[in-house]
């Protein structure tokens, strides 16, 4: 585990494709902090809604992070609170563009703030998710606002039959809609080496188990391990692929 002193490396990669749909309604990126080094903002969003209304939503959740983020102190405020904010502005933001889409959009949001002490705070809202992992193991991981979560922690059926559900893209929750956005948020201490995060829509994390993933991720660097994710989902999809994105940071010792 790094010490408060430990010289470290944040290696970092994005991966975004428009799967095999008509439209590209994903959007993702990795923010740094412009004044504090170390202090970096990943965030997805998977909009829905119509031709524009999905693509509207997701470019309103990144937005309003930026906007957000571009306030914020780290020594000074909260992490947690920041997150809360921007799951509830971009809700906000959301119903206002509404009134002027084709459908109604809404977005999953799927966030980690990381700091320069190697704190890690995440939030999400819908399906799409952020994953800990460390080396190939995953430590962690959000839990779906869906419909078959539900299901599964009812008991009623099993993760991997909630892959093939034929109503698993049903949500729960998510941003845009009548009802508050849920709010899930989770703080990890101290991140150690070795350590990735990585925040994904359900058009990637859909067509890999949290075992494959981590395997993926302890073999190879960020970008190379991201050109593989996007590369073997679209495989696996064979010709029926949603949009997928994924932004993923991994915590190495300097030299």
């Amino acid at each position: 585990m790094p010490s408060a002193t430990a010289a470290f490396r944040l290696s970092a990669a994005t991966g975004l494709h428009r799967g095999d749909r008509a439209y590209q309604q994903d959007q993702v990126e990795l923010i740094a902090h412009e004044r504090v080094k170390g202090c970096l903002l990943a965030v997805v969003a998977d909009g829905m809604g119509g031709k524009s209304g999905g693509r509207k939503a997701a470019d309103q959740v990144l937005l309003t992070s930026r906007q957000i983020y571009d306030r914020y102190v780290p020594a000074e405020e909260d992490a947690g609170e920041l997150l809360r904010q921007i799951v509830n502005e971009s809700h906000l933001m959301i119903k206002l563009t509404a009134i002027t889409a084709e459908e109604e959009p809404h977005s999953t949001l799927a966030a980690f703030l990381l700091q320069p002490d190697l704190r890690c705070d995440v939030v999400h809202a819908g399906d799409s998710r952020v994953y800990h992992y460390r080396g190939g193991e995953m430590l962690w991981r959000t839990i779906d606002h869906s419909f078959v979560q539900r299901l599964v922690e009812e008991g009623k059926i099993t993760e991997e039959q909630a892959n093939t559900h034929p109503q698993s893209n049903l949500l729960t929750g998510c941003l845009g809609t009548q009802t508050d956005p849920p709010v899930a948020l989770h703080h990890i201490d101290r991140l150690e080496f070795g350590d990735t995060m990585i925040a994904c829509s359900d058009g990637l994390w859909h067509y890999f188990t949290p075992k494959e993933i981590g395997a993926i991720l302890h073999a190879l660097p960020p970008r190379e391990a991201a050109e593989m994710l996007v590369s073997k989902a679209r495989q696996r999809a064979r010709g029926g692929g949603d949009n997928l994105s994924l932004a993923m940071v991994r915590v190495d010792p300097l030299g």
